[in-house]
């Protein structure tokens, strides 16, 4: 795997409609924690359909670091990663300050070695992100926690399984819990787990390396511990937030689009969600269809009252997706609430639709009214995360005239040569030199 061409700034020119096919990518956020579940096992784990984006050339550098080897095998998206020794059980405090998932190494490395220090992870800036939860599950495993301005030192002579609830359902906080208990001694039960589809993938790529998780799929997690776990094959299933995105971008450019391979049992509250912005999609087989010819039009709850997409732990609507619902609204008849709850910085790059000409009533740090349709113009923009960057290149792909994006790295995080795969689709987009 090598990361296509990265940085520049994305030059857009608005108004193309997107048609086509295309497959989705491996889904980021089971790709990260698959590759931290490697440690567990001093055996090969051979890895398929990983995304070649800049957040799993991260995590790849991390495990390097960590005496990891990690092999191409010359087949598009797919790694051949083996702990063969004790990894080094501490985090790189420079690369773990780039990826907010590097936080899922801990419960394997803990898990495999006995200790493990955590640096304070990175990632996007879209509010506070707390590890209380990662912590809390260590310690009812039997861990004991030292918190220094650096990190945390977490130990555990011997993991002990425990009836644990979760205080919230936090997806990376499930996994290190699911990846701790796996080489536990004695049954974990995993209250208020996480149920995401990535936080599925990744009990069943344990469950390969003979893990005993029953209960995956639903918020209690039966884990049965065992002394070893051993190498397997596992392939990452599509990134449902990418295929939500191409969703939007068929819609609000009038185009047509066929996902391929996109996994539509996992799809089901996105296209309720996309359904309340008027928009139809169409499975057949495993792929999911966007016609052309979309009403874009809101619509409302009974009795006339205004609707709401807001998120939700899984099988709620994705909060990575709230951006990109708020941006698709600008482009559709109505007026909706978009109601983001879990981060306190998620919805600031609101101001920049705005001054695109979109209606959109900021309302507090979780809440915006959209009030569309609106004709949007193209702007000089910067994108300040995955998502947002994501929503921003969204709106200038419909804006009328030519829109620049800057800080595109934060897209190159998190969608693979996202500039050649809309150009095959007729975007009229191109990264250039700033």
């Amino acid at each position: 795997m090598k990361n296509a061409a990265k940085g520049g700034v994305f030059r857009v020119q608005g108004g193309a409609p997107l048609s086509g096919e295309i497959t989705p990518q491996g889904n980021k956020n089971e790709a990260l924690p698959v590759l931290a579940a490697c440690c567990l096992t001093a055996e090969p784990v051979l890895l398929d359909n990983l995304p070649d984006i800049e957040d799993v050339e991260v995590m790849k550098q991390i495990l390097a670091a960590q005496g990891v080897a990690v092999e191409e095998t010359g087949v598009p998206g797919q790694l051949r990663v083996r702990a063969a020794k004790d990894p080094q059980p501490r985090l790189p405090e420079s690369l773990s300050a780039k990826l907010r998932g590097s936080v899922t190494l801990a419960g394997p490395l803990l898990a495999r070695c006995g200790r493990v220090f955590l640096p304070n992870p990175g990632g996007d800036k879209i509010g506070r992100r707390r590890l209380d939860t990662h912590l809390q599950a260590f310690q009812e495993l039997g861990a004991a926690i030292e918190a220094t301005a650096q990190g945390y030192e977490i130990r555990a002579r011997k993991l002990r399984g425990a009836d644990l609830l979760l205080e919230e359902a936090s997806v990376t906080a499930t996994e290190n819990a699911v990846c701790a208990a796996a080489l536990a001694e004695g049954r974990t039960v995993l209250r208020n787990a996480a149920s995401e589809p990535h936080v599925q993938g990744l009990c069943r790529l344990l469950n390969r390396m003979g893990a005993r998780i029953e209960g995956v799929g639903s918020n209690t997690l039966q884990i049965e511990g065992v002394s070893q776990l051993r190498g397997c094959a596992h392939r990452v299933g599509p990134d449902y937030q990418e295929i939500g995105s191409f969703i939007a971008l068929a819609a609000v450019t009038r185009g047509a689009l066929r996902l391929r391979q996109a996994g539509v049992d996992d799809l089901r509250m996105i296209r309720l969600g996309f359904a309340r912005l008027g928009i139809r999609t169409e499975v057949e087989g495993d792929d999911l269809l966007v016609p052309s010819g979309q009403s874009l039009k809101i619509v409302p709850d009974w009795g006339g009252a205004v609707p709401k997409i807001d998120d939700a732990p899984w099988p709620g609507f994705p909060a990575d997706l709230t951006s990109t619902a708020l941006v698709t609204a600008t482009q559709c008849a109505g007026t909706i609430l978009i109601h983001e709850k879990m981060y306190e910085s998620r919805l600031y790059f609101t101001d920049s639709l705005i001054n695109m000409g979109a209606r959109i009533i900021l309302c507090d740090p979780h809440r915006a009214v959209v009030i569309g349709p609106d004709k949007l113009r193209g702007a000089r923009l910067n994108s300040p995360d995955i998502r947002a960057g994501m929503a921003m290149l969204i709106a200038a792909l419909c804006a009328e005239g030519e829109s620049v994006i800057q800080n595109i790295i934060q897209i190159d995080r998190g969608f693979a040569e996202l500039d050649r795969r809309l150009q095959n689709l007729g975007a009229r987009i191109e990264r250039v030199a700033p």
